[in-house]
């Protein structure tokens, strides 16, 4: 049997251990109460928009993954705030490199009080390079960054080119509060194999940290790792978002040549991804992510159960890899049926497919949204309760739900 045909075998028995899981778009829930979108340009010709925040009166805060962090008041006028040259305080250390750069951007729960906003971001202030999260506090008017604070500094980063990709590769860098003021930051593998299931270093991970980089309380962390681990065994995870009445976290993950997943986390759950070779087999640089690390041939597993039977089940696998992004979940009665379901940005396909979840966050079904075609990269809800999308192609949109 091919590769090819071993690959979607497996997949397809991998998508049947996984409850609720699919093999792509179906046929919707409630689909005559599904919302109407009316898509509008809110913002165009930018650099990569990357990620974006909202503050209660509309302001909007977005990174471009080469320029950095810049503002968008509610009369339309921009500041840039932290970044490049240009900016209201300029990061001499920040570099972009691959799909690496200025990445994830989110508000402090207390930012009415303290003015406090959260970056992620490449650095070559240590040797080797590695992502941060770095704390910002902005003026009283909010037109300028004062001053920078790095809680995280040692993210792992991929330095240089392998046989499976350049610099910069798989840095993961989401970061979102939880409702009880935990910051979570995604991280990816770097193509480096035994990455994601060393729990000493930070790669291939997703991480629970207090507003000074400290790891949270009840993380739950493997014995003898780091006690900034949340979850552990990812590749590189896109998206993350909190259901909006459980709290629940979901990340969506971006599969290799196969199996995007979406997952909800349990502290000190293990994501299964494990790309480095097993005995007797030998693959480029240690990794095996795109072809097979096991000696049977088959495809090296996004969830390995049979490695690690206790592994976070997926509640959504697409056997054939859509190029899963960002992810939130709609809120407000003008979602109509969508209300309280998750959003997930395909980058590869340039679509946006919606989740129905059951009371038990189980996926019921899924339908795709009518929008264009783009790579969405970030996927937040506005304080308006419309659907702000930043895409690859330099645009921010404004999608409004009738």
């Amino acid at each position: 049997m091919s590769l090819k045909k071993l690959l979607l075998a497996y997949v397809v028995l991998q998508a049947a251990c996984a409850n609720g899981s699919s093999n792509g778009a179906e046929e919707s829930l409630g689909s005559s109460r599904e919302p109407t979108l009316v898509k509008t340009n809110f913002m165009t010709g930018l650099q990569n928009p990357w990620d974006l925040a909202f503050l209660p009166d509309g302001t909007m805060f977005y990174t471009e993954k080469c320029r950095g962090l810049s503002m968008r008041k509610t009369d339309g006028s921009v500041v840039r705030l932290f970044g490049t040259s240009g900016s209201t305080l300029v990061a001499n250390d920040l570099f972009c490199e691959g799909q690496s750069g200025v990445h994830g951007v989110a508000l402090d729960p207390n930012f009415a009080v303290n003015r406090l906003i959260y970056v992620y971001m490449a650095s070559n202030l240590s040797s080797p390079r590695t992502n941060r999260v770095v704390k910002l506090t902005l003026s009283q008017d909010l037109s300028t960054a004062l001053s920078r604070t790095d809680i995280v500094t040692d993210i792992s980063y991929k330095n240089a080119a392998n046989n499976w990709g350049g610099a910069g590769s798989h840095s993961g860098g989401r970061i979102r509060f939880d409702s009880n003021g935990y910051l979570y930051v995604t991280t990816g593998d770097n193509h480096n194999g035994p990455l994601p299931q060393d729990v000493t270093k930070l790669g291939g991970k997703v991480l629970r940290i207090d507003t000074s980089g400290n790891g949270a309380p009840n993380n739950n962390f493997p014995s003898g790792g780091d006690p900034r681990i949340f979850t552990f065994g990812h590749r590189n995870v896109q998206g993350i978002t909190f259901h909006p009445v459980t709290g629940q976290p979901y990340i969506s993950e971006h599969g290799p040549n196969h199996s995007d997943e979406v997952t909800r986390l349990v502290a000190g759950g293990n994501g299964g991804w494990d790309p480095k070779p097993e005995p007797g087999v030998t693959c480029a640089d240690n990794y095996c992510g795109y072809i097979s690390n096991k000696p049977s041939g088959i495809p090296t597993p996004m969830t390995d159960l049979e490695k690690f039977p206790n592994a976070m089940r997926p509640t959504v696998v697409y056997a054939d890899s859509q190029g899963m992004g960002p992810a939130t979940f709609l809120t407000g009665s003008k979602w109509r049926a969508w209300e309280g379901n998750l959003a997930v940005g395909m980058m590869a396909a340039q679509r946006m497919d919606v989740f129905y979840l059951n009371s038990s966050g189980e996926r019921e079904a899924t339908t795709t949204a009518t929008l264009p075609s783009a790579r969405m990269r970030s996927l937040v809800m506005g304080p308006d309760s419309n659907l702000y999308i930043a895409t690859d192609e330099g645009q921010i949109w404004k999608v409004e739900p009738q």
